[in-house]
């Protein structure tokens, strides 16, 4: 194989791929004529793809799984307004055989664009700051327990901040919305920061590590909501005469951060601090949603293609040369 490697970011209809990719997803699928293929996402730093694997590809003949390295030739197409991979050769890789060719197994994670270091000395910061002894001992301890996860997990599979340090990043994130919107809805500080900084704790039972997609036998079974809720009791039983009333209202606030039913949370924010989580959580998530949409867009012109979560033509910044509104 040629040292020339291609990344997703660089895919173009019609050009010719050699390159090194993770497989996110495989699917075996049926055509209209009963011809089997293969659906797989693959990624690497800059970007997902979808690709195919016909039953006349000599790829086809080679298994793989999710989690795995690949090494592969194809050729970029479109379809529906979006950008597809055609495979025709596919291998496994692996540092040993394929290091000479530029494989590199850190490549292939989309990653923050945020220094994780610094995230974490910021959001310690803010957890130091929280006066209520219970609390500040509970999150504490969650987070000496799964420092290292809470660095590197992934926030969501798919949706939001999915990426090495997105889970740290969209707690932070949070956190600093937090601090502002309970002064000035005159909440309580210290809970609406322990909903933040616990809501989504379950998510490292939950999903594998990005280098591994895919959901654990508990995150499917279970799922991080209540995963998420049992950690925190754990802990609080552990700390001496932690009040009830509060424990109450901090299993609350992770039961009920999904906001609504169809949205498997198994209940509905009920107090200040819990809507507000919920809140919090749904904007950062759709503000990290929308710019994804607007940065892996290759559509000419002002507007992104409708083929994104929001099946929406989204505006990527001035509508000309000479609209830019920035004084800059």
């Amino acid at each position: 194989m040629s040292p020339k490697l291609t990344r997703i970011a660089d895919f173009t209809p019609g050009k010719p791929v050699q390159g090194f990719f993770l497989v996110k997803e495989i699917h075996q699928r049926i055509t209209r004529t009963d011809q089997p293929y293969r659906e797989l996402v693959l990624q690497d730093k800059t970007g997902t793809i979808n690709a195919k694997i016909w039953h006349d590809a000599e790829a086809f003949k080679t298994d793989c799984v999710s989690g795995e390295a690949v090494v592969v030739q194809g050729i970029v197409t479109e379809y529906r307004g979006k950008l597809q991979l055609e495979l025709q050769k596919l291998g496994l890789a692996t540092p040993e055989k394929h290091a000479e060719y530029g494989f590199d197994p850190t490549d292939l994670l989309p990653a923050t664009p945020f220094d994780i270091d610094t995230m974490w000395e910021e959001l310690t910061g803010i957890l130091e700051s929280m006066e209520n002894p219970y609390l500040s001992q509970l999150v504490s301890r969650l987070y000496e327990q799964h420092a290292e996860q809470i660095k590197t997990h992934p926030a969501s599979m798919v949706l939001h901040h999915a990426v090495y340090g997105g889970y740290l990043e969209h707690v932070l994130s949070m956190a600093k919305a937090a601090q502002w919107l309970a002064g000035h809805y005159e909440a309580n500080r210290d809970l609406l920061l322990t909903g933040v900084l616990l809501h989504d704790i379950g998510k490292i039972v939950e999903l594998q590590p990005v280098n591994q997609p895919g959901y654990t036998p508990e995150g499917i079974l279970v799922g991080h909501v209540v995963i998420g809720r049992d950690m925190a009791r754990e802990v609080m039983a552990k700390i001496e005469d932690f009040p009830p009333e509060l424990q109450l209202k901090v299993e609350h606030l992770i039961l009920s951060h999904q906001g609504t039913y169809e949205w498997q949370s198994p209940k509905k924010p009920k107090f200040l601090e819990a809507m507000l989580l919920h809140m919090i959580d749904e904007m950062d998530a759709r503000v990290n949603m929308l710019r994804s949409a607007i940065e892996q867009d290759q559509e000419p012109g002002p507007f992104t293609n409708r083929y994104n979560y929001f099946r929406l033509n989204l505006l990527k910044g001035p509508l000309s040369a000479d609209d830019d509104t920035d004084p800059a």
